[in-house]
């Protein structure tokens, strides 16, 4: 039914009206000769592109097929004006390579555009033939992850295998850690390709390996003696220290009291030194002490008394030339329990102190035994295989500089390990004597090594400085400062708390502080102790 002009205008003509057919190409080719877009390509049917909007079904002739919107559709055909009618094919463009990127799909059965063949045989000549593996793929990759560390030139490299030096350290040691095995330089010098086509690592032992066959055995050469002087150093330290220890060992003094006072409170005449271990698990009848922290206390008192004693003397001899004596004597003479107060507090600092006398025992104690005593055999037999190679390049290759570089330090080097070799002799039958020395017969026990002694003392030393830091700690307790009442004006010196050795305190010795106040108060006459026997 035909709507009146004056409520609606008049339709369109609609597109089959052969009239619009002919005039609508001109007007479409202007347009896209006016536009700055690159022309369309061929749609699927292969006719091209009129640059119209897009259809109702989501396609565009002659481009990539656009996905479908999900919309009802719209019957056009419904004889009167719609708002799509005056919608201008040209008046608004979209991007077509944003369209085609974000919402199109290539459809299956889109014909391939043609190829330059000139251009893909140019693109195929240009890519690098495949690397050819001679090694394990994933060892060949390895090899050349350390290849690339390397700051060496190969002509570099090549000039230290002639002449015998100019590598670190650290080169050689990389180095060798890519050497490969006897079957794996066969098949690489047996390589009968093309070079260029091998693989990093393979390319390098390949040419390496045709440069100087014996590559490898000089680098293992090189790099011992470059580690010989670290590890010479090493050992004659090692050498030094217990040496030194078993001479701390046997000067008699404090450390000799202390082993005393456990023979006399075991009522023994000797013991194994691997029992020091055990005194701190003999508890006493109370369980409130141990048989350790009774014999620290009673060393402590007694050093403390005799330094009393001594300074006694020295003022009893001050005293005799002055006229007003008496009241000086007077002074001297205290109460019992002042006077144990004050030999703990004298004794203290020297009993505390006695792990320091003992540094280089407890540096002895941290020596890898096996690896000490295996150092000069390990270097010797090390120097006799290196000299048996010298001698195969000597016959192969002459007097090079490689060889003549090694047998200067192969001499040196043999000299001074028979001399160490000797010198290590002395030092483990010193430490065989001081073994002996506390004791007898341990020498001989098969099961342990001949520094265990080092150790033993190193534990007994710590449980020592542990229980005097208890002694301490009690003390303080026991002697506010509150309590201290300023001495008379006289000629003796007060007594104060003593000064305690810097590492004497530390705060990783400090025991438990839950602890009651008498817990190492008790009576040294009257106490008994429970527990295994410590004596032999």
């Amino acid at each position: 039914m035909a709507i009146p002009n004056k409520q609606v205008p008049e339709p369109p003509p609609p597109p089959t009206n052969p009239a619009k057919q002919k005039h609508q190409p001109p007007k479409a080719a202007g347009l896209a000769a006016s536009s700055n877009l690159p022309p369309f390509n061929k749609g699927e049917s292969g006719e091209s592109s009129t640059g119209q909007g897009s259809t109702s079904a989501g396609t565009r002739n002659g481009q990539v097929k656009v996905k479908p919107l999900h919309r009802d559709k719209v019957n056009k055909n419904t004889g009167h004006s719609m708002a799509w009618d005056k919608i201008d094919g040209g008046s608004f463009r979209v991007d077509d390579d944003l369209m085609e990127a974000l919402f199109g799909f290539v459809a299956t059965n889109r014909k391939s555009p043609k190829r330059d063949n000139s251009s893909n045989s140019k693109n195929l000549s240009s890519i690098p033939p495949a690397q050819i593996f001679i090694l394990d793929a994933r060892k060949s990759q390895n090899m050349a992850t350390v290849l690339k560390s390397l700051s060496i030139s190969r002509n570099e490299l090549l000039d230290a295998l002639t002449n015998g030096h100019g590598l670190n350290a650290d080169t050689l040691d990389k180095l060798m850690r890519i050497a490969p095995t006897k079957e794996e330089e066969s098949q690489i010098l047996e390589f009968s390709g093309n070079p260029t086509r091998l693989a990093d690592a393979e390319s390098f032992l390949f040419y390496l390996l045709k440069a100087v066959p014996s590559a490898f055995g000089r680098l293992s050469a090189m790099l011992f003696r470059s580690n010989y002087d670290a590890e010479i150093l090493h050992f004659k330290e090692s050498l030094q220290i217990v040496d030194s220890g078993c001479t701390e060992l046997r000067n008699r003094g404090l450390f000799i009291k202390l082993l005393e006072a456990i023979l006399k409170a075991g009522n023994s005449q000797a013991f194994n030194p691997t029992s020091l271990r055990k005194l701190s698990d003999v508890k006493s009848t109370d369980g409130k002490t141990t048989l350790l922290h009774f014999v620290v206390k009673e060393v402590v008192r007694s050093e403390g008394k005799r330094y009393v004693l001594n300074r006694n003397r020295s003022l009893s001899r001050n005293i005799s030339q002055r006229s007003n004596s008496s009241s000086v004597i007077s002074e001297i003479s205290t109460s019992k329990e002042k006077r144990e107060k004050e030999y703990m507090m004298l004794g203290l600092p020297a009993v505390g102190g006695l792990s320091a006398r003992f540094s280089n025992v407890k540096k002895a104690a941290l020596i890898d035994y096996d690896a000490f005593a295996s150092t000069c055999s390990v270097l010797e037999a090390r120097a006799r295989e290196v000299r048996a190679f010298v001698s195969q390049c000597a016959a192969a290759n002459g007097e090079g500089g490689f060889v003549k570089e090694m047998k200067g330090f192969l001499e040196a080097a043999e000299e001074e390990l028979k001399s160490l070799t000797k010198e290590q002799t002395r030092v483990m039958e010193l430490v065989k004597k001081t073994t002996e020395y506390y004791h007898a017969g341990a020498s001989k026990d098969q099961e342990a090594h001949e520094i265990q002694l080092f150790a033993t003392i190193k534990d007994f030393l710590y449980m020592v400085d542990q229980a005097c830091v208890m002694l301490a700690r009690n003390l303080q307790r026991k002697t506010p400062s509150s309590s201290i009442e300023p001495s008379p004006k006289s000629s003796r010196m007060p007594v104060r708390f003593p000064n305690l050795p810097e590492r004497f305190m530390l705060e990783k010795s400090m025991s438990s502080s839950g602890e009651s106040d008498s817990d190492f108060i008790i009576d040294t006459y009257q106490l008994s102790w429970k527990g295994e026997d410590l004596c032999t």
